[in-house]
């Protein structure tokens, strides 16, 4: 892509979108599957998880002697191997070195990870870099007026966890900047997901962040190492804004519509909101004698909410086997009113095929696999990466029970969305059919 003003780069435009403030649109026409523009990372963190992966060689060093590590890190933090270690060591070496003192005390979030690097590489680039084409992250939106007490309490933790894990290794602006500095992050970051939609990492992608939101976006975001690209899922006109989506699209309305109020403090006007076209599918009550009430309905969709959100913090203390109980619980109360389309079930049957693939119950994770992929695919727009991930699991998992027919059929209908959203030459895709080739 070649250099571009501040203003405009090849085929689109910063402008003003009316009642939505910035926004990008097309200068000319793109097809279905066309690269629009790719935006390498301003900074980006890999997730730690319990194995300490995030650099292998600052925790097998540490306890292995005992000591502060000493020397750099043999490991790059980005994955994929895209980016080289000399490139990454002037911001991985503030982390290797707090690591090496904190050892298994050094837990910040990935928010203040984020942060802190921001904070480091600001200091050495003055000028916009190649991310900052459209838009530099000191224009990002912070919306701190629309903030309640207990998100404004949330950011001043993450500033203290910065100052405890890095404040031998940096200097910073004054409490003020940093909460501006916390808001933008929050309502800016990326989640870097692989080919199954696992978690990796969280980025910053100013040009990307240009791009507002729609539940029947236009455009695909995928990631190829650290770069963001974003391609056409539309046929895109000149003079049509670009859409793209913030948020998982399975859910109903008005669940969509707090997710976006509560995270970036806006209700979606589009044409999906508009219509709520798609709500009674999703919504869909199990075909009985006597249809329950709208009371019971109500009911049922408040408990399937609260479950949703109890089994999200259960995931960070409960066993698997809890886990599992509370995904069957819910299910057998929820089927005794919903139908197994309705997204919530869709939902805790996702949990529990989680599940089963932790525990390595392949059986159980490919029968909830095969009852959840058809209304994904009904409930999602189309080539949508939910729906990819789904078909690529569902693929994974009959080849392993040697089901290769059923196998094959599955990889191929991923890999025929995921050739559209990540591009024919992706990392992923050549992976993929290299899977096809060897079974």
């Amino acid at each position: 892509m070649r250099a571009a003003a501040p203003s405009q780069m090849e085929g689109l435009e910063k402008f003003q979108s009316p009642g939505k403030g910035r926004g990008l649109r097309a200068l000319r026409r793109f097809v279905i599957g066309e690269l629009l523009f790719s935006c390498p990372a301003f900074t980006c963190v890999l997730t730690v998880n319990e194995r300490g992966n995030h650099c292998e060689c600052c925790f097998a060093r540490y306890h292995a002697e005992g000591r502060r590590a000493a020397g750099r890190c043999k490991v790059s933090i980005y994955y994929c191997n895209i980016i080289c270690q000399k490139q990454d060591w002037p911001l991985h070496k503030l982390e290797c070195s707090a690591m090496c003192i904190f050892g298994q005390n050094w837990n910040p979030s990935e928010t203040v990870r984020l942060t802190a690097r921001i904070l480091a590489k600001q200091k050495t680039h003055l000028e916009r870099t190649e991310s900052e084409k459209l838009l530099s992250i000191k224009d990002f939106e912070s919306h701190l007026d629309k903030l309640d007490n207990e998100k404004k309490e949330l950011i001043q933790t993450d500033i203290s966890a910065l100052h405890h894990f890095y404040s031998k290794h940096m200097e910073y602006p004054d409490n003020e900047a940093l909460v501006v500095l916390f808001g933008q992050v929050n309502c800016n970051g990326f989640t870097i997901e692989d080919e199954e939609l696992s978690h990796l990492g969280s980025a910053i992608f100013p040009d990307v962040a240009l791009m507002n939101h729609s539940c029947c976006p236009n455009v695909i975001v995928t990631y190829k190492g650290t770069v963001a690209e974003v391609r056409a899922v539309q046929e895109i006109e000149a003079g049509d804004e670009i859409f793209t989506s913030y948020i998982d699209l399975l859910y109903p309305t008005e669940d969509r519509n707090d997710r976006l109020k509560d995270s970036y403090f806006f209700t979606c006007d589009c044409r999906e909101c508009f219509t709520k076209e798609k709500d009674k599918d999703k919504l869909e009550i199990r075909k009985l004698n006597e249809p329950p009430s709208t009371e019971a309905v109500r009911d049922m969709i408040r408990y399937a909410r609260n479950v949703i959100e109890e089994f999200r913090r259960a995931k960070h203390y409960k066993s698997p086997g809890e886990l599992q109980e509370i995904c069957e619980l819910s299910l057998d109360k929820m089927g005794s009113v919903f139908a197994e389309s309705n997204v919530y079930m869709l939902h805790m049957m996702y949990q529990a095929m989680g599940v089963c693939l932790y525990i390595q119950d392949w059986e159980g994770a490919l029968r909830y696999g095969q009852k959840i992929i058809k209304p994904y695919s009904k409930h999602y727009p189309s080539y949508s990466l939910n729906v990819a991930s789904m078909w690529l699991k569902l693929g994974r998992l009959y080849m392993g029970l040697e089901n290769r027919s059923a196998g094959v059929k599955a990889l191929k209908k991923a890999i025929a969305i995921m050739e559209i959203a990540h591009g024919k030459d992706h990392p992923y895709v050549i992976e993929i059919k290299k899977e096809l080739e060897t079974h």
